[in-house]
């Protein structure tokens, strides 16, 4: 079982508590030999964390020698400046707007709020000083909100030392610490039957979802085969996510989705994460995709970027491209936000509504093929190739507008990887080395044996009975092993490799 210790400047600083055998001192901890035979679990509550302090480098030296550590490093530098954690406070925004009656005002225009240990006085503030733990876990957190018109917002978040406190706030802190040590940390280390804990974040009444149930089920059996415990959690689960060592969304993702804000966490977190916040960024934007795709000299169809204030880019497309042609909102899924019109009047028409929720629109040369390539690309390798045909009567592979469920996607077939043509999967490979080292699917049209990349998605669909046709389990296999050997190149380093 890992040892807890509690660093503290000044032994003196312990005073107010009950004295513990797992207290140390700055001092000591900086200059002990750390036990080769098991990690710590670390609470350092120096005084200050400022950079090459004794704070700082007691969480410094705890990471290099493999112990649990809050404030992490991380956390320390995410605090320092207002420009790197207000970062993460954009979540919190609609929470604060429910919470602020319940503030402690100092004046009329400011509010302080402590949070320890992700608890707080108040209990309606319970849910705002969680999340904020989760953002920046750190022991003692101060948070000064200020008035802006009509609504609060917060001003600084900043660590506070023990030694500041008040009498009824040194209570708030025993309890919290007693709380966090009995019951955060252990209930960690009691569930870990497997090497490693993923949480894999699902939305079950998702009409299109990346995955469906059979497949989160082999995701499940196989992550058990190599030594993972995967667990089906939802956005409610925010809060735990620290409780895991990787994430893997399995839910459509979008730049302004809770989505997102998983990935984020995750990131800070350290963790292994597919999809990475890069990805998302990445792939979610079509007009960055696509000029990504032209730097990088990657064949697509001809693409044009139009601007909502200058109207000529509409009939330089009109001229460039022919009709019909197609046209994109940067940030749409599933066929969702692409249209084709077939006129100038179509074009200008469909333009203005799209020009209501982005300055830029693409509009795209039309290819019509039976069918579009789907290569699923994950850390730099190809995983899986599709053909999907296109839905009965459509131009799409999805067809939202049909009242069918079972019209509204078209056929497929799955072969293997080398089945598929050399040029197609280089192509693949080619393009997602620009966009990361994670899980995506790659859509790519073919006339003759010349290819033209659509679009890379970072949230590929693996369902069974589809794109695991010709792999059947180890297609999910793959996956886990692929967080296994991130999780433990973290752990270890690439001696392990």
């Amino acid at each position: 079982m890992s040892k807890l210790l509690i660093i503290v400047d000044r032994i003196s600083d312990w005073n107010a508590y009950y004295p513990s055998e797992d207290l140390v001192s700055a001092e000591d901890f900086l200059n002990r030999d750390p036990a080769p035979e098991a990690s710590a679990q670390v609470i350092n509550l120096c005084r200050d964390y400022k950079y090459l302090g004794k704070g700082y480098y007691c969480s410094l030296l705890a990471e290099a020698r493999g112990d649990r550590v809050i404030p992490s490093v991380r956390t320390i530098n995410d605090l320092s400046s207002r420009r790197m954690y207000t970062l993460g406070l954009t979540s919190l925004d609609q929470l604060l707007k429910k919470s602020q009656a319940h503030l402690e005002r100092d004046d009329a225009d400011h509010c302080l709020m402590h949070v320890f240990f992700g608890t707080t006085r108040v209990p309606e503030l319970h849910g705002m000083a969680r999340q904020l733990f989760d953002l920046f876990p750190c022991p003692l957190l101060e948070i000064r909100f200020k008035r802006s018109e009509d609504r609060w917002l917060i001003e600084h978040v900043k660590p506070v030392s023990i030694h500041q406190l008040t009498t009824p706030q040194e209570d708030e802190f025993a309890a919290a610490l007693a709380y966090f040590s009995r019951k955060v940390w252990r209930k960690s280390r009691s569930r870990k039957r497997y090497a490693y804990d993923l949480a894999m974040l699902t939305y079950p009444d998702e009409a299109f979802p990346p995955s469906n149930k059979k497949s989160l089920e082999n995701f499940v059996r196989a992550g058990k085969q190599i030594g993972i415990d995967v667990d089906l959690i939802t956005k409610k689960d925010y809060t735990r996510l620290t409780e895991y060592d990787a994430l893997f969304i399995r839910e459509t993702t979008g730049v302004n989705h809770h989505t997102y804000q998983f990935a984020q966490k995750a990131e800070f977190e350290h963790m292994p994460v597919i999809d990475d916040p890069n990805s998302i960024l990445r792939c979610a934007n079509k007009v960055y995709l696509n000029e990504m795709l032209r730097e990088n000299n990657i064949s697509t169809p001809r693409t044009l970027c139009l601007y909502r204030d200058n109207p000529a880019t509409l009939e330089a497309a009109a001229e460039t491209l022919g009709f019909p042609l197609v046209l994109k909102v940067p940030d749409g899924s599933f066929s969702r936000g692409v249209h084709k019109v077939g006129t100038l009047e179509e074009l200008k028409t469909k333009t203005d509504l799209l020009f209501k929720d982005s300055v830029l629109v693409l509009a795209q040369e039309y290819m019509y093929t039976d069918f579009d390539w789907r290569i699923g690309v994950l850390g730099g390798r190809p995983l899986f190739a599709c053909r999907y045909y296109m839905s009965a009567g459509h131009w799409q592979i999805y067809n939202h507008s049909a009242k069918k469920i079972s019209k509204r996607t078209g056929k497929f077939d799955t072969l293997a990887v080398e089945q598929a043509p050399t040029d197609l999967i280089k192509l693949a490979v080619k393009a997602c080395n620009h966009i990361g080292t994670g899980l995506y699917g790659v859509d790519i049209k073919q006339h003759g044996d010349k290819f033209s990349l659509i679009e890379i998605n970072d949230n590929p669909n693996l369902d069974a009975g589809v794109e695991d046709l010709h792999l059947g389990q180890m297609a999910y296999f793959r996956v886990m092993e692929h967080f296994f050997n991130a999780l433990e190149t973290a752990r270890y380093g690439n001696a392990r490799r």
